[in-house]
């Protein structure tokens, strides 16, 4: 069996949608540089920084910050990552303004992605009020989950648009197609199966649980630890305290990491079977984007390991979160080729029988 690819016709906004997905790598790397670092209320205000539009820096401006907010002492090796990460998220959300204004101008071009830059302009907003309710909300986990999550979603739109303007489509055969049909469900199912899991790495992060379980493969020492499963999954948390630290008991910490070492196995199982699956079809460009989806899980495999081996260490922690990240933007780029696939010209199931 054949398999061929056409020429790519690129869509207006092209290069300035790859641009604002390569900007999304440095907002997601450090929106978990800042989480990791326990800065998320390095600044106790929003939009400003102890009032400056930058960060108090010399010694007249924190006494005076200090004056300021008497309950929130300034701590540089804090503001400078909280303020330099709301600086990226900014830029990108005006990046992303720029891909609405040119999906309006090319809205009658046929083909052209208009609703996908409306929904991401949409989501923008919303990852802004996140951002805000994050400090004035004192870390509440639900909202610093649902920030985080925000953040990869609009980081997969922004690849899913650059995809999409691309314009390139995957020419196979009939029978080839035939089996891309049968698996797309498949392929979506993938998604949904890293995002719960990416999901339940977010809520690991904003209860500090990762240090919960120290030992591998067992926890702390046990198959089946004590584990509080109804508090270390209470979505109904007080709003009020300050969330710096967490505030659950060991065993709550305990349900949430165990539950997300779960999900991982499950995670890695469903992957791995759907890779294996994509394998069987006579496409060679599939399987390059199989492979990169097989690499980046064993990377990512590696990774958690060695935060739990090694008591997450910063750098293995932040690289933990951007290539879960980047392995959601291979299904995604999957999923997208997949669907936009056309079959060879004057090629049918049929034909490829009776050549057979």
């Amino acid at each position: 069996m054949s398999f061929k690819t056409d020429s790519p016709r690129r869509l207006p906004g092209y290069k300035l949608a790859l641009f604002a997905t390569a900007f999304a790598v440095a907002v997601v790397v450090l929106g978990a540089f800042t989480r990791l670092v326990d800065a998320g209320l390095g600044c106790p205000d929003w939009p400003g920084c102890y009032g400056h539009l930058a960060w108090p820096n010399d010694s007249s401006e924190i006494a005076r910050a200090e004056q300021l907010f008497p309950d929130a002492p300034v701590e540089t090796h804090k503001t400078w990552p909280e303020m330099v990460h709301r600086y990226f998220a900014g830029t990108l959300g005006l990046l992303i303004v720029g891909l609405t204004f040119l999906a309006w101008k090319n809205r009658e071009e046929e083909g052209y992605p208009f609703r996908l830059p409306i929904l991401l302009l949409f989501l923008v907003v919303w990852q802004a009020l996140f951002g805000m309710w994050t400090v004035t909300l004192k870390l509440w986990p639900q909202i610093v989950t649902l920030h985080l999550l925000g953040g990869f979603t609009t980081f997969a739109l922004l690849w899913l648009l650059a995809v999409r303007l691309d314009n390139h489509r995957w020419r196979v055969s009939a029978s080839a197609l035939m089996k891309i049909q049968s698996i797309k469900p498949w392929v979506i199912g993938g998604i949904v199966v890293l995002v719960l899991q990416i999901l339940l790495g977010g809520w690991t992060t904003s209860n500090y649980a990762a240090f919960a379980c120290p030992d591998l493969p067992a926890c702390q020492g046990q198959w089946l630890p004590e584990m509080d499963f109804a508090e270390g999954f209470n979505v109904f948390q007080t709003i009020g305290p300050n969330y710096l630290g967490g505030l659950m008991e060991s065993e709550a910490r305990v349900a949430i990491h165990f539950t997300h070492r779960v999900g991982a196995i499950v995670t890695t199982i469903y992957i791995l079977g759907l890779c294996s699956a994509l394998l069987r079809i006579d496409a060679p460009s599939i399987k390059k984007v199989v492979f990169l989806v097989a690499g980046l899980l064993a990377l990512q495999i590696c990774l958690g390991i060695s935060n739990i081996l090694l008591m997450v260490p910063l750098v293995i922690a932040v690289a933990h979160n951007a290539v879960g990240a980047f392995l959601l933007l291979s299904l995604v780029l999957l999923a997208t080729r997949l669907w936009m696939a056309q079959p060879e010209s004057g090629t049918t199931p049929a034909d490829e029988e009776v050549a057979a």
